[in-house]
C-alpha cells in the first residue's frame, strides 16, 4: 500500500517522518512528498563495489558552487544531496522518482530503495541528458518520495554506512 498526503503528513507531525523541509503544504504531494535540492556534486574519480563491501571505494566528489541561487549543468551525471532529513521507520519502505517537470526538461534521477530504520540527508543520481543542460534553482523541487507500507514492521532495519548521512559531509577533493 501507498501512503496518502494524509498519511505523510500525520506521520511527519507525529513520527519526524521527514524533517527540514522548507514548506510542508507546498511539498506534500497526493501520493508522495517533494524533495528539494540541496547540494549538487560531481564525481570526480573511480568507485570500486564488492560483495562484502571490505573493498568497496566511493568515488571523491567535488562540490558545485551556486551563482546567485543557480547551476548550470551540462550533460552529464551529477550526485545531489536534498534539503529534507528522511527517518524511516520499521514498517515503510520508499523509493524516489524524478519530478515530470525534470523530466520532461531532459533530466531524470537514479536512486535506490530507502530501507526501514534508515535516517539521514538522502542523495541520488542526478542525469543530465539534454544536450543543451539544465538550469536548476537551490531549493528547486527536483524528487518525489514514494512512501509504501509493509505486510508487518520488520525487525531488522538498515545499519549500512550511509545511516545519517548527509548530517555529515561528502569527504570532498581537497
Amino acid at each position: 500500500m501507498i501512503l496518502s498526503s494524509q498519511e505523510i503528513k500525520e506521520r511527519i507531525l507525529k513520527e519526524r517522518l521527514i524533517e527540514n523541509f522548507i514548506d510542508l503544504e507546498t511539498q506534500l504531494q497526493p501520493a508522495s512528498f517533494d524533495l528539494s535540492l540541496d547540494e549538487i556534486y560531481l564525481l570526480t574519480s573511480s568507485a570500486s563495489i564488492d560483495f562484502t563491501n571490505k573493498e568497496r571505494k566511493l568515488p571523491n566528489y567535488k562540490k558545485i558552487e551556486f551563482i546567485n541561487d543557480w547551476i548550470d549543468l551540462s550533460e552529464g551525471i551529477y550526485l545531489v544531496s536534498f534539503n529534507e532529513i528522511v527517518n524511516i521507520p520499521n514498517d515503510l519502505i520508499a523509493f524516489v522518482r524524478p519530478r515530470s517537470s525534470l523530466v520532461r526538461s531532459g533530466a531524470t534521477i537514479f536512486s535506490s530503495l530507502w530501507d526501514p530504520g534508515y535516517s539521514g540527508k538522502s542523495n541520488c543520481l542526478l542525469v543530465v541528458l539534454n544536450e543543451n543542460g539544465i538550469r536548476i534553482k537551490k531549493n528547486a523541487r527536483i524528487a518525489q518520495m514514494v512512501f509504501f507500507k509493509l505486510s508487518s514492521p520488520t525487525t531488522k532495519t538498515y545499519s549500512g554506512i550511509y545511516q545519517k548521512e548527509g548530517i555529515k559531509q561528502f569527504k570532498e577533493e581537497s
